[in-house]
């Protein structure tokens, strides 16, 4: 099998603003690829860049797509491994990028095997439960949110903070005596926190049933996580200190986290998200299935990836719920509130309606 050519979009979502402590997204910059072969297969990836935390942008996102792609042209998409250590030459880092390629290979190597990702992974069908994420407002329209998710069946809520801590407390507070004790609480302060603040803060959160905390300080003081996770009431997930399972063999050794949240787009895609996995399953670690902001079709494939792994047990599966104001994806993963279903179609088993794809700026590699 060859590859033959290699449509790039960029797919840009129109949503309403999301705010987390690094900053505000108006919009999903995401970046959209077919890759096409010579059998009739084409594979599909996505990858949604969120600049204040990975480095990379919509743009320059679509103009390496274009220098991987032409890289790509002619060579076999089957031999996965061997095509993504080619695009670690031809630039270091670069994972969001990097992660629509690899998505958009496992999709086609599953339809060549004619099975649905899950199973070319080695995994099987099981249940999945989101949690839903409120962004950064002020604590009584956080509080209200999160009552009308309660009211509306959310059973699990991630809670962004990171800013004030004071008022990062008042937030929990308050959304904690709004929708009672049955609901489950996970909160992600995004580097927020300083060094200083971060143990106090979490100590007063300590009373309010949280589930685990994520990120709670910058990833250059990772150095300093060891003797947080030590003093922490509340459990540590690591998500910006770990992009590669590289980073994740450091924490892991150090006893610097608790849990892991894995994201295609900081590491690169499926590839290396099983080394991370595997790593972790190793030492008895669980961890999550995250992401940006991408569409259902990126979340197929996360879907896929967390059936195949059963360390993976948290999800935070969300991200086009995220105030995305259209939905372009055909097939692929289906919401029956926060349960997720995905059924066996070969590969990851979304596409693109056309007529979308018609309005955006592309090109053909």
């Amino acid at each position: 099998m060859k590859i033959t050519h290699t449509e790039i979009y960029m797919f840009k979502i129109p949503m309403v603003p999301f705010t987390i402590a690094t900053g505000t997204m108006h919009f999903a910059q995401n970046i959209l690829i077919k890759i096409h072969t010579d059998e009739g297969i084409t594979g599909l990836g996505e990858c949604s860049a969120f600049p204040m935390i990975v480095g990379e942008t919509q743009t320059s996102c679509y103009h390496h797509a274009k220098d991987f792609a032409a890289f790509w042209k002619g060579k076999n998409p089957l031999s996965i491994q061997e095509r993504l250590l080619e695009l670690d030459h031809i630039i270091a880092g670069n994972y969001t990028i990097k992660s629509a390629f690899d998505i958009a290979l496992y999709d086609i190597a599953a339809k060549a095997a004619n099975q649905p990702l899950y199973a070319f992974l080695g995994g099987k069908q099981k249940a999945i439960e989101s949690d839903l994420t409120i962004g950064i407002d002020s604590p009584e329209k956080m509080a209200d949110q999160a009552f009308t998710f309660r009211e509306q069946g959310v059973s699990i809520l991630k809670i962004k903070l990171g800013k004030d801590p004071a008022t990062d407390i008042k937030r929990i507070e308050l959304i904690r005596n709004k929708i009672g004790a049955h609901i489950k609480l996970r909160i992600d302060a995004n580097q927020g926190w300083s060094k200083e603040d971060a143990l106090p803060v979490l100590q007063s959160l300590s009373n309010f049933d949280i589930e685990f905390c994520e990120q709670p300080m910058h990833k250059y003081y990772d150095d300093y996580l060891p003797a947080l996770c030590a003093a922490s009431p509340i459990p540590i997930m690591a998500d910006e200190s770990i992009f590669t399972h590289h980073d994740a063999r450091k924490l892991i050794n150090n006893n610097a986290c608790h849990l892991i949240n894995i994201k295609f787009s900081k590491c690169g895609g499926i590839h290396e998200a099983i080394k991370i996995a595997d790593l972790a399953a190793q030492h008895s670690m669980a961890c999550m299935m995250g992401g940006m902001l991408e569409s259902r079709l990126a979340l197929s494939a996360k879907m896929h990836f967390a059936m195949a792994h059963d360390n993976v047990k948290y999800y935070d599966m969300d991200t086009c719920l995220l105030g995305h104001l259209e939905d372009p994806i055909l097939g692929g993963v289906q919401f029956t509130g926060m349960h997720l279903t995905i059924n066996d179609a070969p590969g990851h088993g979304a596409d693109v309606d056309p007529s979308y794809l018609s309005n955006l700026e592309h090109c053909v590699v």
